[in-house]
């Protein structure tokens, strides 16, 4: 990956030109990694410059997160914005209201995966299970590193029946494990998919997505958005499907300050 603040001159004419679609990863990405994810704040100067972005006409902003759909919009709190949650499973903006269809049978079996997982981990310090209504997470970022080899090995084997069923599909994230419907949904579908639907709107127009993110569960939306527009991860430099890097959420604020300043300059120019 390439540090982006390297290489930004030579994007500051497509961003001053043409549809800006940005693609926004929640935790990590507006706000810092926390030991809670309840006490996971978006900085303030990044809210304005998101207020302010969404003021421009050829800007759309979609919120990516892993995160339960109302949990997504009550923290981030913007009007006129598009919230996707639950890594895709459901949606929600302007004209949107979306989720993935032939979940039938899956929440009772993600209950009966709730009660296996609350029972085999009953009484370990730094656990968090969250249901998420469409998936599940459990959560390890207080827990002691020594323990961390066990839990992974009660997870995996509370899991293992469902994944020979089919019935499931786990994954992992920063600090967590996670449970999906078994349907070949993600990130990066989702992303293709308002990408199209914008594009549809904007009549063939030139349109360039934008994906930021710093987690495994991104790596999906990099992959398919590589040689289609604008990914890159925030973190330390690492191996990623993302073309660019940013090192943190201050960076982050810093680039769509750029983007802002450059759209507000070309809007001044045509007027």
């Amino acid at each position: 990956m390439k540090y982006f603040f390297k290489h930004r001159i030579s994007f500051e004419k497509i961003f001053q030109n043409g549809h800006i679609m940005l693609f926004l990863d929640y935790d990590g990405t507006l706000a810092p990694i926390v030991k809670r994810p309840q006490d996971a704040v978006m900085p303030s100067k990044i809210k304005r410059i998101l207020k302010d972005l969404l003021k421009v006409p050829d800007i759309e902003i979609a919120v990516i997160s892993g995160r339960r759909l109302d949990d997504v919009k009550k923290i981030v709190g913007l009007r006129n914005i598009i919230y996707v949650g639950n890594h895709g499973f459901e949606a929600e903006g302007p004209k949107i209201k979306f989720i993935v269809q032939n979940l039938s049978g899956f929440k009772a079996v993600l209950k009966k995966i709730k009660k296996e997982l609350t029972k085999r981990l009953y009484g370990i310090k730094g656990i968090l299970i969250e249901d998420k209504g469409v998936t599940l997470s459990v959560q390890y970022r207080l827990l002691p590193k020594k323990d961390i080899t066990l839990i992974k090995a009660i997870f995996q084997k509370a899991l293992i029946f469902y994944q020979i069923k089919n019935k499931v599909k786990t994954g992992f994230g920063k600090k967590l494990f996670e449970v999906r419907p078994a349907i070949n949904w993600d990130k990066g579908k989702v992303v293709l998919w308002l990408l199209k639907r914008h594009k549809s709107f904007l009549k063939g127009k030139r349109v360039l997505p934008v994906y930021i993110g710093d987690d495994v569960t991104d790596e999906d939306a990099f992959k398919n958005l590589r040689g289609r527009g604008l990914t890159i991860f925030v973190g330390k430099s690492r191996s990623s499907q993302a073309e660019y890097f940013l090192k943190n959420t201050a960076q982050v604020h810093m680039f769509l300050k750029k983007i802002l300043q450059l759209k507000r300059r070309s809007n001044i120019c045509q007027s």
